[in-house]
């Protein structure tokens, strides 16, 4: 038996008429950047999310820069995020001229820790930077509350989280800006790179819309130096068609879950996943805690099951980063757990004969 990290073609296939139907509008329209598609797009993000405004561009990455970009931070400004996480949301701050600064995580939740974020911040701190890592939010309340009181923006990193809530709001919608991606792997994913900022704050906005298209308003006319970084009207078809399944798969998501939670809870060498009390999650990925990770890795890998490292290496000592003068110690959760991680198939399709066989693996290692 086969089981696939991410099985995109049994996503798609119930969904293909539609998307053709939706794409040959496109195509017969002319119209294929920013076009209706994209705006019925924005507007079926802002019901879905329940936020004022919504503005499409190019990726994940560029949501992250128009964000920063939008609030003005930049040369001689910090701003503090995890060390566990993707790249790119500590690119983003390096990309406008900030200082990306790190605070560890939660050992249970994978999150950024609300209680090693006041320590770091300065004089220069303007915004934090919480990732809803593996679809998980982060403590939304608790971090909150230190930006009101230190005065400082925030920006929610919620590529892996779209339909994610913390206190019943949903992710991406509580601080000031929240980003998405819609990168092909991602719950609500596009057919390419796709991104997007929201927020329930018109001026930001206004200026993220100006940003996104080289920050000109009107035609030619350019307040501010901003990107090429538009969402594609196809992608937008595609994703609109898409949005309307995606409550359905994040529960499929959590019921597979379930059943991982039912079925590997009694395998002593591996710590399942922790979901905060206040928190409901769309399960991006269902990352385990093992015991002789690499090893159990390349057995599932020779049995063809389907996992991977999310992440390897720890931002902090990452190669383009040592100018920052972090050094191995400085974050031993974030460092611990790159070292203990591995994801497993938790795809909205899944059998459950093939969950059964994912399990049987894992068992069948450990009793070696």
């Amino acid at each position: 038996m086969k089981v696939p990290l991410l099985d995109l073609n049994a996503q798609y296939k119930p969904l293909l008429p539609e998307i053709k139907e939706q794409i040959d509008e496109v195509i017969a329209s002319n119209q294929y950047i920013l076009g209706p598609k994209v705006k019925e797009f924005e507007e079926s993000i802002q019901k879905y999310l329940e936020v004022k405004y919504a503005v499409g561009c190019a990726s994940g990455t560029d949501a992250l820069i128009l964000a920063l970009k939008a609030l003005e931070i930049g040369e001689g400004d910090e701003v503090i995020t995890t060390p566990f996480t993707f790249f790119a949301s500590a690119s983003s701050i390096y990309r406008v001229g900030a200082k990306p600064v790190f605070a560890d995580i939660k050992e249970d939740t994978f999150n950024i820790d609300p209680e090693k974020i006041e320590g770091k911040i300065t004089d220069k701190t303007k915004a934090i930077i919480p990732v809803h890592l593996f679809g998980q939010p982060s403590e939304m309340d608790k971090i909150k509350a230190i930006a009101d009181k230190h005065n400082l923006y925030i920006i929610e990193d919620n590529a892996q989280g779209i339909g994610s809530k913390f206190d019943d709001k949903f992710g991406a919608t509580i601080g000031d800006i929240g980003t998405l991606s819609f990168f092909p792997s991602k719950n609500l994913g596009a057919m390419g790179d796709g991104g997007m900022c929201v927020t329930n704050n018109p001026d930001l906005a206004d200026k993220i819309k100006q940003l996104r298209v080289h920050g000109e308003s009107p035609k030619y006319f350019h307040k501010w130096v901003g990107l090429n970084s538009r969402l594609d009207s196809i992608h937008a078809a595609v994703l609109n068609v898409k949005l309307k399944s995606l409550p359905k798969w994040s529960q499929m998501r959590r019921d597979n879950a379930k059943y991982y939670y039912e079925n590997l809870a009694d395998v002593k060498e591996i710590i399942l996943p922790k979901i905060h009390s206040k928190a409901l999650t769309i399960y991006n990925q269902f990352t385990l805690i093992a015991e002789k990770r690499d090893e159990l890795l390349n057995f599932l890998r020779k049995n063809d099951i389907g996992c991977a490292i999310y992440y390897p290496l720890s931002l902090h000592l990452q190669e383009c980063f040592s100018y920052l003068g972090y050094k191995k110690g400085d974050f031993p959760i974030s460092e611990k757990l790159s070292d203990k991680v591995i994801s497993i198939p938790i795809y909205s399709e899944i059998s459950e004969e093939q969950q059964a066989f994912v399990v049987e693996k894992i068992k069948e290692f450990y009793a070696k």
